[in-house]
């Protein structure tokens, strides 16, 4: 008799515990926004698991050797856009050295890249059979 008085307390028990545990839940309102997302980095995928879109911080690197002879990398923020083989289409940049656009076409060689680099800004276009067109103020 005992052991049912026992095992009757402890079901009403849990009874309560389970009513209260689901008043507590709240409805999922697909109209609230969250006001910030944050994160290191953030990717897009596509239905096959592809990256298309990310945009990620790149630490510095001092010792990085561009091919024009520079020597050092600042901190940036790059936004790519990827086609479905994997191939940045848009990127921009930006550091504390300036900002950048390329878009590329059909072929690698085929671009237009935006700079504003320091106190100087560019324009480069070039297409698929090499010729290239530097504008600058």
């Amino acid at each position: 008799m005992k052991v049912q008085r026992i095992l009757i307390a402890i079901t009403a028990l849990n009874m309560g515990l389970t009513i209260f545990v689901l008043a507590q839940l709240k409805k999922a309102d697909a109209d609230s926004i969250t006001p910030v997302l944050r994160g290191r980095e953030l990717e897009i995928v596509d239905d096959q698991g592809r990256v298309r879109a990310s945009i990620k911080l790149h630490a510095a690197d001092p010792k990085y050797k561009w091919p024009d002879g520079k020597i050092g990398y600042p901190e940036t923020v790059m936004l790519r856009l990827v086609d479905q083989n994997g191939r940045p289409e848009v990127k921009l940049g930006a550091s504390v050295q300036g900002a950048g656009l390329g878009l590329v076409g059909e072929t690698d060689s085929t671009q237009a890249i935006l700079k504003a680099e320091g106190a100087e800004g560019s324009l480069k276009l070039a297409n698929k059979d090499g010729k290239q067109q530097l504008i600058k103020p």
